[in-house]
């Protein structure tokens, strides 16, 4: 018992690292500062949805998916520091990013904005992905695989709370206040974009380097 404990400590506070849900928080209130506070839940509920499932989906299968596609974890890192640095770079600016509404298709602009890039990949991205994969590959009996799905769980519940109460933060921070967050959080991304991309990329160039 006291293993799987552990093991699905490990799981829970590795995941809660990774996906960061308060670093995530002053890139909701930036993407979603003029949207009605019911619209705001709603895409917040929307992101994270869709972010447990995809999580959910990578523990129960992940190595088969990428095993059928062909796809490496490292080409995953790569793409997601690409869409992480573009994200970071307009947040430097204190600008909304590409997800400004168009007010003539609103409820296609909240669909788009709760799957990408809120859902994936910036609560789902390469890391959180990784994550799971490789704690599920991990767990060798049945109760350390049920500790990755409540880590999972908790997480994305604890994801969720954060944002629904990102409104809140933003009132008490002030116009002024949110803008200096955003550049903040908007240099942090940048930093883990970077991250994101060279973890991937050293591998591959690592492979492309050892002679046969």
């Amino acid at each position: 018992m006291n293993d799987v404990l552990a093991f699905g400590l490990l799981s829970f506070v590795s995941l809660f690292a990774v996906v960061e849900p308060l670093g995530l928080m002053p890139i909701f209130i930036g993407m979603t500062a003029k949207l009605a506070p019911a619209r705001q839940r709603s895409i917040a509920r929307r992101a994270c949805l869709v972010a447990f499932v995809t999580l959910l989906s990578f523990a129960l299968t992940g190595q088969l998916v990428f095993r059928f596609f062909g796809i490496s974890l490292e080409s995953l890192k790569i793409v997601g520091g690409i869409l992480f640095f573009m994200i970071g770079f307009e947040m430097l600016q204190a600008k909304h990013t590409r997800t400004a509404f168009d007010e003539n298709k609103p409820e296609e602009d909240e669909h788009d904005i709760a799957v990408t890039p809120l859902g994936i990949p910036m609560i789902a991205g390469p890391g959180a992905i990784a994550s799971v994969t490789v704690r599920w590959n991990q767990a060798d009996d049945l109760p350390k695989q049920a500790a990755v799905l409540v880590s999972i769980t908790l997480v994305i519940l604890a994801t969720l709370l954060i944002l629904l109460g990102a409104r809140r933060v933003s009132r008490f921070l002030g116009e002024s206040g949110n803008k200096v967050l955003l550049r903040l959080m908007g240099l942090i991304t940048m930093v883990i974009a970077v991250e994101f991309f060279f973890s991937g990329l050293t591998p591959i160039v690592q492979k492309m380097m050892k002679p046969e």
